[in-house]
């Protein structure tokens, strides 16, 4: 990379780059590289962030916020979130950032043959699918996002979350003193008529011989916000057979808003919402894809998939199992549904 580009493909990336991308758009790049489904698309390294801040002039002042931090008081940190979060929602986009993602996102518009194609803007902060620290859920992730102005838009919005309460405590309790950089994700939309979250081990007994499976219609943002329950499946990683299944009521479920911007809440038709997701031939694929993506990466995996309404599978982020990683003094245990339902963070863009 030049030293005044600021974005690259991701199908470029591998995980060499993490330091300057981040580990989603990094992981992303290995799973491309590992000919795994991934919709295409492009990452800001985190140059693009410190050029941000640089640039507004805000760079001493998150560094005399962060130093005051006492991570207990939990109402003063709330204000300096807030107070930060809107310095730099106030602040523009440098124009040599925001011009690399006009051509960037041009670029993805004719791959896609659709002039203004929805995205996905997600946040790649440095660290955040390390094996001693999980970020999963504190920081943000755009949907179904149009044009390059407001791909600009939710990249600020994507460097603002860095500073959220979540995330100034966490690092904070973490101690490890380095200071918050971000990358963030550009890719196209998947419309996705089924997504969920895949775990290439039992996550709450470790055992490396099943895949665990988790589900519901449409986005998953009906799962985060506490909903719905979504499908459980138990798969045994050999066999393919269904150990165990439990299907949960479903009522709602989130698509495209109006005109393909944002997203939308919707009931689902009742003879829909007891069915199970995802039938026994998808089942199966999904655990062929997650040994190969557990393969490339040499490690059990905890993946994010959609499938759209043609069928077609695809993942959008692999992370190391962080069932043990590494967790600050005075936090509860992240509990397997705590790490089901942090993998659908998500914001509807609406």
């Amino acid at each position: 990379m030049s030293p005044e580009a600021h974005i690259r493909p991701l199908a470029e990336l591998r995980q060499a780059d993490a330091t300057d991308f981040g580990g989603k758009s990094s992981s992303l790049g290995e799973l491309i590289a590992g000919e795994i489904p991934v919709p295409p698309g492009f990452a800001l390294s985190v140059s693009a962030f410190r050029l941000f801040v640089a640039e507004a002039g805000l760079g001493s002042r998150i560094e005399s916020a962060l130093a005051s931090l006492d991570p207990g008081d939990v109402e003063r940190v709330s204000r300096l979130s807030h107070a930060l979060g809107e310095e730099m929602r106030s602040a523009p986009m440098p124009d040599a950032v925001r011009e690399e993602v006009a051509e960037c996102y041009e670029s993805l518009a004719s791959t896609a043959g659709d002039p203004v194609p929805p995205v996905a803007v997600r946040s790649s902060a440095l660290g955040e699918d390390s094996q001693d620290a999980t970020f999963a859920g504190q920081q943000e992730t755009y949907l179904w996002v149009r044009g390059a102005e407001g791909v600009c838009d939710a990249v600020r919005d994507c460097w603002v979350s860095l500073f959220s309460p979540e995330a100034m405590t966490y690092r904070a309790r973490l101690g490890d003193g380095e200071p918050p950089a971000m990358g963030v994700t550009v890719q196209l939309m998947v419309d996705a008529a089924v997504s969920g979250v895949m775990f290439t081990c039992n996550p709450v007994s470790g055992d490396p011989s099943m895949v665990a499976i988790n589900a519901s219609w449409g986005l998953g943002l009906a799962v985060v916000g506490g909903e719905v329950t979504p499908d459980d499946f138990l798969v045994s990683k050999v066999t393919r057979e269904v150990v165990k299944q439990t299907v949960s009521p479903k009522e709602v479920e989130y698509v495209p808003g109006p005109h393909g911007r944002g997203a939308v809440r919707r009931e689902i038709a009742d003879e829909r919402r007891d069915m199970p997701c995802l039938d026994e031939t998808q089942l199966a694929s999904l655990v062929d894809v997650g040994r190969r993506v557990e393969k490339h990466f040499g490690s059990r995996q905890d993946i994010e998939w959609a499938l759209d309404h043609r069928g077609e599978l695809f993942v959008v982020q692999s992370r190391p199992v962080t069932a043990t990683a590494k967790r600050p003094e005075g936090t509860k245990p992240v509990s397997a549904i705590d790490m089901v339902m942090s993998k659908f963070g998500a914001k509807p863009n609406a």
